[in-house]
């Protein structure tokens, strides 16, 4: 039984067929695993065998980056993936967090690395001449170590959402059982072809994208997301599988809508956080199945979306996963919805979504533990993800714990709110957030990407028309962006938002006046 992906490899390393295409460029497995084979055994050679191998890559979305993973795998060393878009000391902080010996660096990103205290990590140009000619020259592999199941293949840092990004360790029989169960999922073979578009360095593009692909020996698609490329990609390569994680699919379907859009070889997208709006018209507009499921960074909750999943759920929690009250430790109320929809016990129904059965495929934060310890608590994983469940069992989320408002003395989380404002045909994107009121707690603020111009009348009269928001859920700002702030994995970065406070950035800002429902715009900038 394969336990590992160092054993999964290996079944491949005779494979012809092909493994990944890159422009005008192919490689078969077998090509593919010789040259990570080579490199793996380049890096061991180079390595102090004294510290910990672990063994930086800012690679970006390219073939060398996968080697350099297929490499680490059959090598036995932890490869650590480097954020493309983390700069000066925060860059600096990953790898030395990681406890990198050394960086392998593209072109593109060695000047990222100029000045910078790495903590004695040699920095490895892998587009250098010179390590072309030591990967030609590489001795055979003699693996570092033979890895067991629960030994990080590689190490992959979080999305930086709601602070600093965190190490976390992704093991091999982690890899191989989410590669199993999507390959499962979408029966895909090794005809398939994987789109990989998601940031490499990341859990969603390693766990949903890479880990599919090796599973079943399908052919890998390496690229840099960007929705006007994206169906000339899908067909030029003729992908028919893709991850996503946050808001690919709103971003695509914000190109212009061709007659011919569902002439493309897309069997299947599977990932996070789209909203239900987007899944239907992405799945409709590109003939292909969506599928949508819920889960952290750190494996340790997972939520799934089934059929009959009700409008607003990301669906049901694997075994464990449950809504807990931080403050008392003790499982949220059943929701209660009103004659509307609306959520009528907001206070007692929303907490934090937790994994009571402990760490699911969490092994702690590297180098973290005071980040570690924040997660585990009381015995339990506590995800920083507000929520609330259903009599049914469905979930629905509210946000993160950072999402909370105080409005009016009433609580308010931005999950709810956000919903309904995707519910406005014109609205591409959106964040809710609180900002601080003129006297206490706070006010709702809303930043929007429209499909179309909206004007204030037409905003107040969709508001209105809206039988399960609230006259306090009712944003009194609303900033108009043509983009928003978003993190490598195309999530909507609200702590930036949040430090801009009231203000249009490079848009427009209305505001609601404050007892009232008429809104106004206040700023053009």
């Amino acid at each position: 039984m394969i336990e590992t992906v160092q054993q999964l490899l290996r079944t491949r390393m005779d494979d012809d067929g092909v493994a990944v295409m890159h422009g005008d460029r192919t490689w078969t497995w077998r090509e593919h695993l010789a040259e990570a084979a080579a490199e793996a055994s380049a890096v061991i050679a180079l390595a102090d065998a004294s510290l910990p191998l672990h063994v930086g890559a800012l690679l970006g979305n390219t073939p060398a980056m996968l080697r350099s993973m297929a490499a680490a795998a059959l090598g036995g060393y932890t490869l650590c993936g480097i954020n493309t878009t983390r700069r000066g000391d925060g860059l600096a902080a990953d790898i030395r967090r990681a406890d990198c010996q050394m960086v392998l660096v593209n072109a593109e990103h060695l000047p990222l690395l100029d000045g910078l205290d790495l903590g004695g990590a040699a920095v490895i140009a892998v587009d250098d001449p010179a390590y072309q000619d030591a990967l030609g020259g590489a001795k055979p592999l003699v693996p570092h170590r033979e890895v067991g199941g629960m030994d990080p293949v590689l190490m992959l840092f979080t999305s930086g959402t709601s602070g600093d990004p965190k190490a976390v360790r992704f093991a091999h029989a982690m890899a191989v059982l989410c590669g199993a169960s999507l390959v499962d999922r979408f029966e895909l073979t090794a005809d398939d072809v994987c789109y990989l578009s998601m940031p490499l360095f990341h859990s969603n593009g390693v766990a949903a994208g890479w880990a599919v692909a090796i599973a079943c020996g399908a052919a890998m698609v390496p690229t840099k997301f960007s929705p006007t490329r994206f169906l000339d990609d899908i067909r030029h390569y003729r992908a028919t599988y893709m991850n996503y994680v946050g808001k690919p699919l709103a971003l695509v379907l914000a190109t212009p809508e061709q007659p011919d859009d569902a002439d493309n070889t897309l069997r299947a997208a599977f990932g996070n956080e789209a909203t239900e709006r987007d899944i239907e018209l992405f799945a409709k507009r590109f003939a292909c199945r969506v599928v949508d499921s819920f889960g952290s960074s750190e494996f340790a909750v997972v939520v799934m979306r089934e059929d009959g999943c009700p409008p607003g759920s990301i669906g049901k929690g694997y075994p464990g996963v449950s809504v807990y009250h931080a403050d008392t430790v003790t499982e949220c109320a059943t929701a209660v919805f009103d004659e509307h929809g609306a959520l009528a016990n907001f206070d007692d129904a929303v907490g934090e979504l937790v994994n009571t059965y402990g760490v699911g495929g969490f092994t702690g934060y590297y180098n973290d533990q005071a980040a570690t310890d924040e997660r585990m608590r009381h015995g339990m994983y506590w995800s920083g993800d507000l929520a609330y469940k259903d009599a049914d069992g469905w979930i629905y989320l509210a946000g993160r714990t950072a999402d909370w408002m105080r409005v009016d003395g009433e609580n308010l989380a931005a999950g709810p709110i956000e919903r309904i404002l995707q519910r406005l045909p014109q609205v591409n994107l959106v964040a809710v957030y609180a900002v601080p009121d003129e006297h206490v707690g706070d006010q709702v603020m809303a930043a929007v990407v429209l499909h179309e111009a909206v004007t204030p009348e037409r905003f107040e009269e969709f508001l209105a028309e809206q039988p399960d928001l609230s006259p306090k859920a009712w944003p009194r700002y609303v900033r108009i962006n043509e983009a928003l702030p978003q993190t490598a994995t195309n999530k909507i970065l609200k702590r930036a938002l949040i430090q801009e406070g009231v203000t249009a950035g490079d848009g427009v800002l209305w505001e609601r006046d404050p007892r009232g429902r008429r809104y106004s715009a206040i700023s053009v900038r």
